[in-house]
């Protein structure tokens, strides 16, 4: 694997894994806070609309996904901030007819050759500098926004009614963290696919939970054990020539399993 590094299309890999690493574990923190793990789920499946939009009107693929995504994940906030206790049933609809509205363009474009595969499953080896620029200035927005307003997010993600009492504008944060959710499921699909996409959000979020204390020191281990289980998966992706996304969701989910098994 070392002289492997001496390749530009390993060293877009690794940078990419390690920056999608940091969103995953700060996002996926925040969605395992506000109990909208499934929301991930949604989101990444409502994307593949963006897809095939994008495909179908021969715009960039990342471009239509995150529109796609940002639009679902401010009508789930839009329609779901009074009633949080239905929001499956919303990410439920918005992820069918995400998918509907995928597949349909995707059938009207005609002799489009775009590897479908690489956003179901994921295609980590086949990032490009401009994805690896998009993912640093997501993670930056993203550092900076929960740097910010990291009290206010607190709030909001424990008790959002005790939040608004305190003069919190609760719904605009709650929107922003669906909004941001939204972008980090695009760029994680890039890395793991959209069907994969729940996995990478949620494991290393629900380990590092279980050694946390607070929310802060949950996103920095979350975004660690995040960027441990994909740079292991990458290695063994590249060792035995298979799918990387498949590869760092079982890596994560074997140290899932072991940290079970050791903290019983």
């Amino acid at each position: 694997m070392i002289e492997a590094l001496h390749y530009t299309f390993i060293q877009n890999a690794i940078a990419a894994a390690i920056l999608v690493s940091i969103i995953s574990g700060i996002i996926g923190s925040l969605i395992l806070v506000n109990r909208m793990t499934f929301l991930a789920g949604g989101i990444a499946h409502s994307s593949y609309g963006g897809i095939g939009l994008a495909l179908f009107f021969g715009l960039p693929i990342f471009l239509g996904a995150s529109l796609f995504a940002l639009a679902s994940a401010y009508i789930i906030a839009l329609v779901s901030f009074k009633q949080r206790h239905r929001l499956d049933i919303f990410i439920g609809l918005i992820w069918a007819v995400g998918m509907a509205v995928g597949i349909v363009f995707v059938d009207l474009t005609p002799g489009y050759n775009v590897d479908l595969m690489s956003y179901l499953f994921g295609s980590i080896l086949a990032v490009s500098k401009s994805d690896i620029i998009y993912m640093a200035l997501l993670t930056v927005a993203v550092l900076l926004f929960v740097h910010r307003f990291y009290k206010e997010i607190l709030a909001v993600s424990y008790d959002s009614e005790y939040a608004s009492l305190r003069g919190i504008n609760a719904k605009f944060f709650y929107t922003a963290i669906l909004m941001l959710s939204a972008l980090a499921v695009v760029v994680a699909i890039k890395v793991v696919g959209l069907i994969l996409v729940i996995a990478l959000m949620s494991i290393p979020t629900y380990i590092a939970e279980q050694i946390s204390s607070s929310l802060y020191t949950m996103m920095l281990k979350s975004a660690l054990l995040s960027a441990i289980f994909t740079i292991i998966g990458l290695i063994i992706s590249y060792q035995f020539d298979i799918t990387s996304g498949a590869s760092i969701i079982l890596t994560s989910a074997a140290a899932l399993g072991l940290f079970t098994v050791l903290k019983k």
